[in-house]
């Protein structure tokens, strides 16, 4: 028996077999068509023939599933699954689906459509539309993207640039990767409709240095389409391997061939941004949003969708401990209770969940009394906590919140530029509070190499003031620091104090209030 076969080329998919898979299909005479990831990782590679799929498959399984066996791991339709029906896909509509680098394919599922609209309607209407839509930017600030294209198309300037944040560096995120390795074109579409709002001629895509099937697709994509998004030109440039770049600042201080360091602003990068010149700065989710807002009616449904400011669908990356980690698209306002349980399926460990970091490694640790929260950008900011890239981590309660919390102090040490006092300075006074805090006010090991008056000063403070000190501390690094690396640092040291405060020691009474 011979057929086609369908086996994405995600980079998830490789690492886990899939070209193993590949091969051996071939060698048993099959058409093997690479298409994108459907996003269900556990069920990585993931093989579909005839729009059936089997899920983790090894290689010694594969001659029993071209002879039409291998019951056990058939999970049925793909599509009817569902983790995937159950999803509100419009930026990934098209994972799992087609063919990443298939020009044909790309347009018989709408691609293009987009931008054509966008030419048809003039730059105006564009920005209008993108307005109406809600769009706010996928890459931790929320901030509305047809605001900051607005601003770049009055701005006076001969040169304007649009650049893609792809430095996808936060802890459990995985969308942008998906979006470039499996939908490359949606992204290059967005981009040049972002061009032709504000008047740009040329773009780039800042992309992560660890992301090299990334690179090569959307080189190849880039070559595919040149003649489509003409003039508009793009090209990729590889980042310096530092989690500081993904702030738009120190991003574009790297393309201009500086040191990756933080900007005072203002101005703003939409007013003096690369080079100097008006620059559109966003994440490859918010780009890969606009070509769906632009098709006719896509606005208006955008607008539709999610709850208060926060509109329209977000990818949502469910990681950690779980049973179905993947990539999940719904509106806003889903609840952790629903990702984490109905549709994470709970911990992989089969213990209870203790907390879930949402936003990357300078997100809150949500507890599980908060697990009601909907997902939503100010319902999140008013408890302190972060939406972020869209990025989800659960802990069982194994996980010990102390060492998550000094853990997040010193990652902030360890990628901080050095630009302002408050995150250089700030996150290594923090890691030695936190160790004082561990060892009962004693002097730890991580602050031996102080001078030893500072020691005995320092040994002297009860525990309470050592809280009231972390307390103080984080309040400068929050307000103070010049970029969110040290201004979110506080986000997972102060939730994981306030709500385990026997991680650290600490009577319940002795944490913050």
């Amino acid at each position: 028996m011979t057929g086609i076969v369908r086996i994405s080329d995600d980079a998830l998919a490789r690492a886990c077999g899939a070209e193993s898979l590949v091969m051996a299909f071939e060698k048993l005479g099959w058409t093997v068509e690479h298409v994108s990831s459907w996003g269900m990782h556990w069920l990585e590679p993931l093989v579909e023939v005839n729009g059936v799929g089997w899920g983790a498959v090894t290689v010694d399984r594969v001659a029993d599933i071209a002879e039409g066996g291998a019951h056990d791991l058939c999970i049925g339709p793909v599509a009817e699954h569902p983790f995937i029906a159950s999803q509100q896909q419009l930026t990934f509509a098209r994972a799992g689906r087609t063919r990443p680098l298939s020009l044909d394919d790309y347009a018989t599922t709408g691609g293009w459509a987009g931008l054509d609209r966008a030419r048809e309607i003039g730059g105006e209407q564009v920005l209008a539309e993108m307005l109406r839509s809600g769009l706010r930017g996928r890459g931790g600030a929320g901030f509305p993207a047809g605001i900051k294209w607005q601003t770049v198309a009055k701005a006076e300037g001969t040169r304007k640039y649009v650049v893609c944040n792809a430095d996808e560096g936060d802890s459990g995120t995985f969308a942008d990767r998906m979006l470039m390795e499996g939908d490359p074109f949606a992204l290059i579409e967005g981009m040049a409709i972002c061009a032709h709002a504000v008047g740009a001629s040329q773009g780039y895509i800042y992309l992560r240095s660890e992301y090299p099937d990334a690179q090569r697709k959307l080189e190849a994509a880039l070559a595919l389409s040149a003649h489509i998004i003409a003039p508009f030109r793009v090209e990729v440039r590889m980042g310096a391997g530092t989690y500081v770049c993904g702030e738009e600042t120190s991003l574009l201080n790297s393309l201009e061939g500086k040191r990756g360091e933080v900007r005072a602003k203002p101005p703003l990068p939409a007013l003096q941004g690369l080079f100097g010149c008006p620059t559109v700065v966003n994440n490859v989710l918010t780009l890969a949003a606009v070509p769906h807002i632009l098709t006719e009616g896509g606005a208006a449904l955008y607008e539709s969708l999610g709850v208060e400011r926060s509109k329209g669908t977000m990818p949502i990356q469910i990681a950690g401990n779980v049973k179905h980690g993947g990539l999940y698209e719904t509106a806003f306002g889903v609840t952790l209770r629903e990702l984490v349980y109905d549709i994470a399926g709970g911990t992989a460990s089969g213990r209870p969940v203790k907390a879930v970091q949402v936003g990357g490694p300078l997100g809150a640790y949500i507890h599980p009394d908060q697990f009601d929260l909907p997902f939503d950008y100010e319902a999140y900011t008013a408890a302190d906590a972060l939406i972020g890239h869209g990025g989800i981590v659960v802990f069982d309660d194994t996980a010990d919140m102390a060492a998550l919390a000094r853990f997040a102090m010193q990652f902030c040490a360890a990628e901080s530029c050095g630009k302002c006092t408050p995150c250089r300075i700030g996150s290594v006074r923090g890691t030695e509070i936190i160790e004082r805090i561990l060892t009962g006010g004693r002097k730890a090991d991580a602050v031996e190499s102080l001078p030893q008056m500072h020691n005995v000063r320092q040994s002297e403070r009860s525990l309470e003031e050592q809280v009231m000190l972390l307390e103080d501390l984080c309040e400068t690094m929050k307000f103070g620091s010049l970029c969110a690396l040290g201004g979110f640092t506080p986000y997972p040291v102060m939730s994981a104090l306030r709500h385990w405060p026997e991680d650290f020691g600490l009577a319940r009474e002795a944490a913050l209030a």
